[in-house]
Protein backbone atom coordinates (compact mmCIF):
# COMPACT_ATOMS: atom_id res chain seq x y z
CA UNK A 1 0.00 0.00 0.00
CA UNK A 2 1.15 3.03 -1.00
CA UNK A 3 0.66 6.94 -0.73
CA UNK A 4 1.44 9.82 -2.81
CA UNK A 5 4.26 11.25 -1.36
CA UNK A 6 2.89 15.13 -2.06
CA UNK A 7 -0.26 14.37 -1.05
CA UNK A 8 -1.70 16.69 1.89
CA UNK A 9 -3.00 14.79 4.72
CA UNK A 10 -5.94 16.40 6.87
CA UNK A 11 -4.89 15.75 10.38
CA UNK A 12 -8.48 17.42 11.09
CA UNK A 13 -9.98 13.81 10.90
CA UNK A 14 -8.04 11.97 13.36
CA UNK A 15 -8.14 13.28 17.62
CA UNK A 16 -4.62 12.43 18.92
CA UNK A 17 -5.16 11.77 22.75
CA UNK A 18 -2.26 10.04 23.58
CA UNK A 19 -0.89 10.87 26.43
CA UNK A 20 -3.96 12.59 28.13
CA UNK A 21 -5.38 11.89 31.26
CA UNK A 22 -8.55 10.54 31.26
CA UNK A 23 -10.89 12.09 33.61
CA UNK A 24 -12.81 9.82 35.86
CA UNK A 25 -10.35 7.73 37.46
CA UNK A 26 -9.90 3.97 35.94
CA UNK A 27 -12.17 2.14 33.70
CA UNK A 28 -14.71 -0.50 34.88
CA UNK A 29 -13.71 -3.06 32.61
CA UNK A 30 -12.76 -6.32 33.87
CA UNK A 31 -9.12 -7.29 34.73
CA UNK A 32 -7.26 -10.42 34.16
CA UNK A 33 -7.26 -12.77 31.45
CA UNK A 34 -10.97 -13.77 31.81
CA UNK A 35 -11.71 -10.17 32.32
CA UNK A 36 -9.96 -9.72 28.64
CA UNK A 37 -11.27 -12.80 27.07
CA UNK A 38 -15.32 -11.44 27.40
CA UNK A 39 -14.18 -8.72 25.92
CA UNK A 40 -12.62 -9.90 23.10
CA UNK A 41 -15.24 -12.35 22.33
CA UNK A 42 -17.99 -9.76 23.31
CA UNK A 43 -16.54 -6.79 21.45
CA UNK A 44 -13.90 -7.33 19.14
CA UNK A 45 -13.98 -4.63 16.58
CA UNK A 46 -17.00 -3.59 17.61
CA UNK A 47 -19.65 -0.98 18.28
CA UNK A 48 -18.90 0.90 21.53
CA UNK A 49 -18.45 -1.16 24.84
CA UNK A 50 -21.86 -0.16 25.88
CA UNK A 51 -22.26 -3.79 24.41
CA UNK A 52 -20.91 -5.30 27.24
CA UNK A 53 -22.30 -3.25 29.95
CA UNK A 54 -18.85 -1.69 30.51
CA UNK A 55 -20.09 1.94 30.54
CA UNK A 56 -18.96 3.38 33.94
CA UNK A 57 -21.57 5.95 34.79
CA UNK A 58 -22.40 9.28 32.71
CA UNK A 59 -21.18 9.79 29.44
CA UNK A 60 -18.26 12.28 29.35
CA UNK A 61 -16.25 13.61 26.53
CA UNK A 62 -13.01 12.26 25.39
CA UNK A 63 -9.72 13.04 26.88
CA UNK A 64 -8.30 15.87 24.92
CA UNK A 65 -4.39 17.12 24.92
CA UNK A 66 -3.77 20.92 25.81
CA UNK A 67 -0.71 21.02 23.41
CA UNK A 68 -0.56 20.07 19.43
CA UNK A 69 -1.46 16.51 18.99
CA UNK A 70 1.77 14.42 17.51
CA UNK A 71 0.08 13.69 14.21
CA UNK A 72 -1.16 17.61 13.31
CA UNK A 73 2.67 18.37 14.11
CA UNK A 74 4.16 14.84 12.08
CA UNK A 75 1.90 13.95 9.54
CA UNK A 76 1.69 16.67 6.64
CA UNK A 77 1.89 14.65 3.15
CA UNK A 78 1.46 11.19 2.23
CA UNK A 79 5.43 10.88 2.53
CA UNK A 80 4.89 10.90 6.12
CA UNK A 81 1.56 8.10 5.86
CA UNK A 82 4.77 5.71 3.70
CA UNK A 83 7.29 5.70 6.87
CA UNK A 84 5.23 6.59 10.10
CA UNK A 85 2.32 4.87 11.54
CA UNK A 86 0.12 7.13 12.75
CA UNK A 87 0.30 9.34 10.01
CA UNK A 88 -0.22 6.49 7.99
CA UNK A 89 -4.06 5.97 10.00
CA UNK A 90 -4.77 9.57 9.00
CA UNK A 91 -3.95 8.96 5.63
CA UNK A 92 -6.01 5.84 5.71
CA UNK A 93 -9.02 7.90 7.37
CA UNK A 94 -8.82 10.67 4.69
CA UNK A 95 -9.25 8.15 1.49
CA UNK A 96 -11.85 6.13 3.22
CA UNK A 97 -13.58 9.30 3.95
CA UNK A 98 -13.45 10.80 0.45
CA UNK A 99 -14.57 7.32 -0.96
CA UNK A 100 -17.76 7.87 1.09
CA UNK A 101 -18.78 11.19 0.58
CA UNK A 102 -18.59 10.34 -3.30
CA UNK A 103 -20.46 7.44 -3.14
CA UNK A 104 -22.92 9.21 -0.94
CA UNK A 105 -22.96 12.29 -3.24
CA UNK A 106 -23.01 9.38 -6.13
CA UNK A 107 -26.42 7.87 -4.32
CA UNK A 108 -28.36 11.30 -3.85
CA UNK A 109 -27.39 11.02 -0.07
CA UNK A 110 -25.13 13.42 2.26
CA UNK A 111 -22.14 12.01 4.20
CA UNK A 112 -21.21 13.12 7.87
CA UNK A 113 -17.66 12.63 8.26
CA UNK A 114 -16.68 11.09 11.31
CA UNK A 115 -13.67 11.39 13.58
CA UNK A 116 -11.04 8.59 14.55
CA UNK A 117 -9.64 8.70 18.11
CA UNK A 118 -5.89 7.69 18.77
CA UNK A 119 -5.52 7.23 22.44
CA UNK A 120 -3.05 5.05 24.59
CA UNK A 121 -4.59 2.57 27.81
CA UNK A 122 -8.29 3.89 28.09
CA UNK A 123 -10.38 6.35 26.96
CA UNK A 124 -13.79 7.66 27.96
CA UNK A 125 -16.36 8.00 25.35
CA UNK A 126 -19.78 8.48 24.53
CA UNK A 127 -20.72 4.97 25.02
CA UNK A 128 -18.56 4.58 28.32
CA UNK A 129 -15.17 3.83 29.06
CA UNK A 130 -13.15 1.64 27.52
CA UNK A 131 -9.69 0.26 27.11
CA UNK A 132 -7.17 -1.02 24.66
CA UNK A 133 -8.29 -4.78 25.90
CA UNK A 134 -11.83 -4.03 23.66
CA UNK A 135 -9.90 -3.10 20.49
CA UNK A 136 -10.65 -0.92 17.85
CA UNK A 137 -14.53 0.41 18.26
CA UNK A 138 -16.82 2.87 16.73
CA UNK A 139 -19.45 4.76 19.23
CA UNK A 140 -22.49 5.40 17.65
CA UNK A 141 -23.50 8.45 20.15
CA UNK A 142 -20.43 10.64 19.79
CA UNK A 143 -20.12 9.11 15.82
CA UNK A 144 -16.28 8.33 16.49
CA UNK A 145 -14.09 5.18 15.55
CA UNK A 146 -11.55 5.01 18.79
CA UNK A 147 -8.19 2.74 18.29
CA UNK A 148 -4.92 2.47 20.11
CA UNK A 149 -2.37 1.58 17.53
CA UNK A 150 -1.00 -1.10 19.81
CA UNK A 151 -3.88 -2.95 18.92
CA UNK A 152 -1.98 -3.66 15.37
CA UNK A 153 0.66 -5.32 17.31
CA UNK A 154 -1.96 -7.31 19.44
CA UNK A 155 -3.27 -8.65 16.03
CA UNK A 156 0.41 -10.23 15.07
CA UNK A 157 1.58 -11.69 18.17
CA UNK A 158 -2.15 -12.74 20.00
CA UNK A 159 -4.21 -13.42 17.19
CA UNK A 160 -2.17 -14.77 14.46
CA UNK A 161 -2.67 -12.33 11.41
CA UNK A 162 0.15 -11.73 9.07
CA UNK A 163 0.38 -8.10 9.67
CA UNK A 164 0.52 -5.27 6.77
CA UNK A 165 0.23 -1.89 6.54
CA UNK A 166 -3.09 -2.97 4.21
CA UNK A 167 -4.11 -5.12 7.32
CA UNK A 168 -4.42 -1.90 9.63
CA UNK A 169 -6.55 -0.07 6.82
CA UNK A 170 -8.86 -2.82 6.61
CA UNK A 171 -9.37 -2.68 10.51
CA UNK A 172 -9.92 1.56 10.03
CA UNK A 173 -12.25 0.59 7.18
CA UNK A 174 -14.29 -1.46 8.69
CA UNK A 175 -15.12 0.51 11.93
CA UNK A 176 -15.74 3.33 9.02
CA UNK A 177 -18.20 0.59 7.33
CA UNK A 178 -20.23 0.99 10.69
CA UNK A 179 -20.43 5.11 10.44
CA UNK A 180 -22.05 3.78 7.36
CA UNK A 181 -24.74 1.85 8.96
CA UNK A 182 -25.07 4.54 12.01
CA UNK A 183 -25.82 6.98 9.36
CA UNK A 184 -28.03 5.04 6.97
CA UNK A 185 -29.86 4.00 10.17
CA UNK A 186 -28.73 -0.02 9.84
CA UNK A 187 -27.13 0.23 13.41
CA UNK A 188 -30.27 1.36 15.34
CA UNK A 189 -32.66 -1.17 13.82
CA UNK A 190 -30.25 -3.72 14.32
CA UNK A 191 -29.60 -3.42 17.97
CA UNK A 192 -31.92 -6.48 19.52
CA UNK A 193 -29.72 -7.76 22.01
CA UNK A 194 -29.30 -10.91 20.14
CA UNK A 195 -26.01 -13.32 20.18
CA UNK A 196 -25.38 -16.43 17.65
CA UNK A 197 -24.11 -16.90 14.21
CA UNK A 198 -27.66 -15.88 12.28
CA UNK A 199 -28.26 -13.03 14.91
CA UNK A 200 -28.23 -8.98 13.61
CA UNK A 201 -25.30 -8.57 15.75
CA UNK A 202 -23.39 -11.07 13.38
CA UNK A 203 -24.90 -9.75 10.42
CA UNK A 204 -23.72 -6.10 11.19
CA UNK A 205 -20.45 -6.74 11.49
CA UNK A 206 -20.07 -9.32 8.25
CA UNK A 207 -21.18 -5.42 6.57
CA UNK A 208 -19.40 -3.51 8.12
CA UNK A 209 -16.55 -5.95 6.53
CA UNK A 210 -18.68 -6.11 2.87
CA UNK A 211 -18.05 -2.05 3.14
CA UNK A 212 -14.70 -2.69 3.68
CA UNK A 213 -14.17 -4.36 1.06
CA UNK A 214 -16.07 -1.83 -0.99
CA UNK A 215 -14.05 1.07 -0.55
CA UNK A 216 -10.93 -1.56 -0.76
CA UNK A 217 -12.25 -1.53 -4.47
CA UNK A 218 -11.96 1.70 -5.30
CA UNK A 219 -9.49 3.15 -2.82
CA UNK A 220 -6.88 3.55 -5.16
CA UNK A 221 -8.92 5.11 -7.62
CA UNK A 222 -10.71 7.77 -5.40
CA UNK A 223 -9.36 11.21 -5.75
CA UNK A 224 -8.89 13.55 -2.89
CA UNK A 225 -11.66 16.17 -2.93
CA UNK A 226 -10.08 18.81 -1.18
CA UNK A 227 -6.72 18.37 -3.84
CA UNK A 228 -8.67 16.18 -7.00
CA UNK A 229 -5.14 13.65 -6.56
CA UNK A 230 -5.15 10.15 -5.79
CA UNK A 231 -4.01 9.98 -2.08
CA UNK A 232 -3.47 6.07 -2.18
CA UNK A 233 -1.84 5.62 -5.22
CA UNK A 234 -0.75 1.52 -5.33
CA UNK A 235 -2.88 -1.43 -3.69
CA UNK A 236 -1.52 -4.85 -4.49
CA UNK A 237 -2.58 -8.18 -4.08
CA UNK A 238 -0.76 -8.73 -1.17
CA UNK A 239 -2.11 -6.10 0.25
CA UNK A 240 -5.62 -7.66 -0.20
CA UNK A 241 -4.35 -10.82 0.95
CA UNK A 242 -3.09 -8.98 4.22
CA UNK A 243 -6.74 -7.84 4.40
CA UNK A 244 -7.99 -11.09 4.23
CA UNK A 245 -5.70 -12.74 6.77
CA UNK A 246 -6.72 -10.40 9.57
CA UNK A 247 -10.25 -10.56 8.57
CA UNK A 248 -10.07 -14.18 9.25
CA UNK A 249 -7.70 -14.23 12.48
CA UNK A 250 -10.82 -12.14 14.16
CA UNK A 251 -13.88 -14.74 13.37
CA UNK A 252 -15.11 -15.86 16.14
CA UNK A 253 -14.23 -19.00 15.56
CA UNK A 254 -10.82 -18.66 15.50
CA UNK A 255 -10.69 -16.11 18.81
CA UNK A 256 -13.05 -18.69 20.68
CA UNK A 257 -10.48 -21.81 19.33
CA UNK A 258 -7.72 -19.99 20.99
CA UNK A 259 -8.82 -18.53 24.24
CA UNK A 260 -11.32 -20.81 25.14
CA UNK A 261 -10.75 -23.94 23.97
CA UNK A 262 -13.77 -24.97 21.90
CA UNK A 263 -16.72 -23.07 19.62
CA UNK A 264 -19.70 -21.87 20.35
CA UNK A 265 -21.60 -20.66 17.54
CA UNK A 266 -24.45 -19.60 19.91
CA UNK A 267 -22.49 -16.72 21.43
CA UNK A 268 -20.97 -15.28 18.04
CA UNK A 269 -21.18 -11.60 17.62
CA UNK A 270 -19.00 -10.75 14.66
CA UNK A 271 -19.16 -14.32 12.37
CA UNK A 272 -16.91 -16.91 11.38
CA UNK A 273 -13.29 -16.64 9.93
CA UNK A 274 -14.44 -17.99 6.33
CA UNK A 275 -17.67 -15.57 6.33
CA UNK A 276 -15.59 -12.96 7.36
CA UNK A 277 -13.25 -13.25 5.12
CA UNK A 278 -16.37 -13.85 2.07
CA UNK A 279 -18.01 -10.43 2.85
CA UNK A 280 -14.72 -8.32 2.50
CA UNK A 281 -14.77 -10.40 -0.41
CA UNK A 282 -17.97 -9.77 -1.70
CA UNK A 283 -17.23 -6.22 -1.09
CA UNK A 284 -13.50 -5.57 -2.69
CA UNK A 285 -15.00 -7.89 -5.69
CA UNK A 286 -18.29 -5.88 -6.79
CA UNK A 287 -17.53 -2.63 -5.09
CA UNK A 288 -20.70 -2.05 -5.13
CA UNK A 289 -21.93 -1.58 -1.58
CA UNK A 290 -25.87 -2.71 -2.65
CA UNK A 291 -24.13 -6.27 -2.56
CA UNK A 292 -23.26 -5.72 0.68
CA UNK A 293 -27.17 -6.88 2.28
CA UNK A 294 -26.11 -9.89 4.74
CA UNK A 295 -29.49 -9.40 6.53
CA UNK A 296 -31.39 -11.24 3.31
Amino acid sequence: MQFDDDADLDTSEVQDVRGSRVPGGRATIGGGIAGIVAVILGLFFGVGPEQLGLSSGDPEPVATSSSQSEVAKACRKGVDANTREDCRIVAVVNNVQDFWRAEFQRRGGRYSPAQTVIFTGQVRTACGTATAEVGPFYCPADRKVYLDLGFFDDLRTRFGATGGSFAQAYVVAHEYGHHVQNLLGTLQRAQDGQQGAGSNAVRVELQADCYAGVWAHHAAASPDERTGRRLLTLLTDQDIRDGLDAAAAVGDDRIQARYQGRVTPESWTHGSAAQRQEWFHTGYRTGDMARCNTFR
